[in-house]
């Protein structure tokens, strides 16, 4: 018979599809490998870089919170480590953690932190407040306030925040603390009433928790 037979033969096991599926699969799979090896990679890096920075990074945050707490409770009034000293607070359901001074195992003053809100948002401040309830000291820790204007809150750009020291809720008296644009005795920056006034606020907010939790504040329990 010389015509020509043209059925089609049945797909053998092998053929050029069943290859070409296969090699995709194995490249999918070497690819998958690639990257886990990479991810792997990755990761160590990462955790060896964490266990190499983080003792300087602990130790730097240590030195800047020792550095502003020297800034609001002067050396003279503690024989101890306030950094080390602290206590945890509880206001209104949240943690306030307070550094103590003391001299001869007496507490002497307190630091805290306190937040009000500026201008531009947050404006977190450190709080030095002796056994009577005055002032020792009031730094700014953090603030996003406006570069030439309200950034004077900063003891680098003016001596405007150490004017606190020394004041209370009776000097002046508690109804009086206010710039002086809103019948107060403290000063206000030109172009900038909102923030000076904001840190009056929370320096004001922060002498009345020392006031309503003074008791707690000043055991003398030995940590």
């Amino acid at each position: 018979m010389n015509a020509t037979d043209h059925t089609a033969s049945p797909a053998l096991p092998g053929s050029l599809s069943e290859r070409v599926a296969r090699l995709l699969e194995l490249g999918g799979a070497k690819h998958a490998v690639v990257l886990g090896g990479f991810s792997l990679a990755a990761t160590l890096l990462l955790t060896v870089a964490y266990g190499l920075t983080k003792a300087p990074i602990e130790q730097s945050a240590l030195e800047d919170l020792r550095h502003s707490l020297e800034q609001v409770i002067p050396a003279s009034l503690h024989d101890n480590n306030p950094a080390g000293d602290t206590l945890e607070l509880l206001v209104d359901g949240a943690p306030v953690l307070v550094y103590r001074a003391r001299q001869a195992k007496q507490i002497t003053g307190v630091a805290f932190e306190t937040s009000t809100s500026g201008y531009s948002g947050e404006i977190r401040l450190l709080l030095g407040i002796d056994q009577n309830g005055q002032l020792l000291g009031v730094r700014v820790l953090h603030h996003t306030e406006t570069p030439g204007l309200g950034d004077k809150i900063e003891v680098s750009r003016t001596d405007w925040i150490t004017r606190f020291a020394g004041k209370s809720l009776t000097d002046p008296p508690e109804e009086k603390w206010a710039v002086k644009k809103d019948g107060g005795p403290f000063d206000q920056f030109a172009g900038a009433t909102i923030t000076p006034r904001a840190v009056v606020k929370g320096v004001r907010d922060g002498l009345r928790l020392f006031a309503a939790h003074r008791d707690e504040l000043l055991q003398e329990a030995q940590p």
